[in-house]
C-alpha cells in the first residue's frame, strides 16, 4: 500500500478528531456558561488533531521503509524461493520481475524462475498492506482517544498546540541542516578514500588533468585539479560576472529610479523570467547560436585558435542566465535605502545621476555585494551550459576563445562512465565535489553575513 494512502487516512482521522474535540469544547461551554474555557474551542480541536495525525504519519513513514524488507523476507522464506540464485544481479532481477507482476506494473515475467514467486509476493503484499492499515488506524485512534480524554474546561490546549507546532517547525528546519551535513559526510568519506590513492598536494597543485579510468593504478601526475578550478572560476566568476554585474546593476537602477510604475510592472517580471528558463535551454542556445558567433568573431579578429567550444561562449550565456540574481538583489537593496537620503542629496543640489552614484549605490553596496556573491556561487555550480558550450579540454589558459572545462563537467564525465567506484578516476569526482561544495558554502556564508549587515543598517 502506498504510504500516501496511509498519510491521507491519518489526516482524515485527524479532521474527524478536530471536529469531535471542538464539539466537546462547545459542550463544556453550554454545560456551564459561567465557566470560562482555558483555551478557545479551536485549540481543543487542534490538540486532538495533532494527537491523531502526528503518531499516524510517523508510523506511515516508518512502515513505508520497513514493509518492503518484510515482504521480501516473507517471499524468501517461501519454498518457491529455494530455486533462486544465492546472490547477485540475476537474483534481484528475478525478484523484481515477480514483484512487478504481483503489483500490476507488468503483465508477465521473462525468467521462468520468477513465475512461482508471483503468488507469494501477492500474498505478502496483501498481508502487510492490511497490517499497515490496521496499525495506522490503531495508532491514530489511540492517540486521538488519549488526547480527547484529556480535554477539560480548565485544560490549556493553546500552549500545548503552539509548542507542538514549534517542534514541527524545528524538525522541518533541521531537515535542511541534516541534509547539508549528510552531503558533507558522504563527500568527505569518498574524498578521504581518494586522497589515500592520490596525494592532496598533487591534486591541489598539479596542472595536468587526464585521469585514466582503465589504468590499473593512479598516476598522481594526471590528477592535477588546477586547470579545472581555473576553468570554473574563469567562466563562472570572471566572464559571467563581467556580463551579469553591469547589466544586472544597470537594470536595477533603471527599474528603481527611472522607469515608470507601468514599465516596472512589465519589465521586472520579464527580467526575472530569465531565472526560470531551464539551464539545458541556455546550453542549446550557447552551443547552437552563441558559440559559432564567438568562433567566427575570433577568427575575424585574427585568432586562429578560436574554437566552436570556448570559455567565452559559455561565460556569456551564463552571465545572461544569472542577471536576475544580481538585478533582484540590487533592486531590493536600492529600494530599501531611506527616502530621506535621496531627498537630502537632491536638496543639496545634486542631480539624480549624482545621487545614484554617490548616495544610493554606496548605501546599497552591502546588499549588492551579497547578490553578486550569490550569483557567483550559482554560476560556478552550473553544469549544462558548460557541458554543451565550453568543451572537455582541461586547459590552463587565459585565452577565452579556447575550449575549457570545469569541475562540474568533470564530475559528470567521471560518474557517468563505466569506471569502478573503487578507482581513483571515479573517486576523484567526489574530491572535486567536496572542494566545490566548500567554495560555494563559503560564498554563501559570506553573502549571508553581508546581508545581515545590510539589514541591521536599514531595518
Amino acid at each position: 500500500m502506498s504510504p500516501a494512502i496511509l498519510i491521507l487516512l491519518a489526516f482524515g482521522l485527524s479532521l474527524a478528531g478536530w471536529l469531535a474535540a471542538r464539539s466537546r469544547a462547545w459542550a463544556f461551554k453550554r454545560a456551564n456558561p459561567a465557566q470560562r474555557l482555558a483555551s478557545l474551542p479551536g485549540y481543543h480541536g487542534w490538540y486532538v488533531a495533532l494527537w491523531v495525525a502526528v503518531p499516524a504519519v510517523v508510523f506511515a513513514v516508518a512502515w513505508s521503509i520497513l514493509s518492503p524488507n518484510l515482504v521480501l523476507a516473507s517471499v524468501l522464506a517461501d519454498p518457491a524461493a529455494s530455486a533462486l540464485p544465492a546472490f547477485g544481479f540475476e537474483r534481484q532481477t528475478i525478484l523484481g520481475e515477480a514483484r512487478a507482476v504481483a503489483t500490476g506494473k507488468a503483465f508477465a515475467v521473462f525468467n521462468p524462475l520468477a513465475q512461482p514467486l508471483i503468488e507469494p509476493f501477492r500474498n505478502a503484499l496483501h498481508r502487510y498492506d492490511i497490517i499497515g492499515l490496521l496499525v495506522t488506524l490503531a495508532v491514530a485512534l489511540g492517540g486521538g482517544t488519549f488526547g480527547f480524554l484529556r480535554l477539560r474546561p480548565d485544560f490549556n490546549t493553546r500552549t500545548r498546540v503552539e509548542r507542538s507546532v514549534m517542534g514541527i517547525l524545528l524538525v522541518a528546519s533541521l531537515v535542511a541542516v541534516l541534509t547539508t551535513a549528510g552531503i558533507f559526510l558522504s563527500l568527505l568519506f569518498e574524498t578521504v578514500r581518494f586522497f589515500g590513492m592520490v596525494s592532496p598536494v598533487d591534486f591541489l597543485t598539479g596542472t595536468h588533468w587526464s585521469p585514466d579510468p582503465m589504468a590499473a593504478s593512479a598516476d598522481p601526475g594526471n590528477y592535477g585539479a588546477i586547470p579545472l578550478f581555473w576553468g570554473t572560476l574563469y567562466i563562472g566568476a570572471i566572464i559571467a560576472m563581467v556580463v551579469a554585474i553591469p547589466l544586472g546593476l544597470m537594470s536595477a537602477i533603471y527599474l528603481t529610479q527611472y522607469a515608470s510604475s507601468s514599465v516596472r510592472k512589465v519589465m521586472k517580471p520579464l527580467l526575472e523570467l530569465l531565472a526560470g528558463v531551464p539551464t539545458v535551454v541556455y546550453g542549446y542556445f550557447a552551443a547552437l547560436t552563441v558559440a559559432p558567433a564567438v568562433r567566427d568573431f575570433g577568427q575575424a579578429i585574427g585568432i586562429a585558435s578560436a574554437s566552436s567550444e570556448s570559455a567565452l561562449a559559455a561565460g556569456l550565456v551564463m552571465g545572461v542566465m544569472i542577471i536576475p540574481f544580481v538585478s533582484s538583489m540590487a533592486d531590493d537593496s536600492i529600494a530599501a535605502v531611506p527616502q530621506a537620503m535621496r531627498d537630502g542629496s537632491l536638496a543639496m543640489g545634486a542631480t539624480r545621476s549624482e545621487t545614484i552614484v554617490k548616495v544610493l549605490i554606496p548605501a546599497a553596496l552591502p546588499g549588492i555585494v551579497a547578490g553578486v556573491m550569490l550569483a557567483v556561487s550559482r554560476a560556478i555550480g552550473e553544469t549544462m551550459i558548460v557541458v554543451m558550450a565550453a568543451g572537455a579540454a582541461a586547459n590552463l589558459s587565459a585565452n577565452p576563445f579556447q575550449a575549457m572545462t570545469t569541475v562540474t563537467f568533470q564530475i559528470v564525465a567521471m560518474l557517468t562512465g563505466e569506471g569502478s567506484f573503487d578507482h581513483p578516476a571515479t573517486l576523484g569526482a567526489f574530491a572535486l565535489g567536496m572542494l566545490l561544495f566548500l567554495v560555494t558554502l563559503t560564498l554563501n556564508f559570506v553573502a549571508l553575513r553581508v546581508v545581515k549587515r545590510y539589514r541591521e543598517a536599514y531595518e
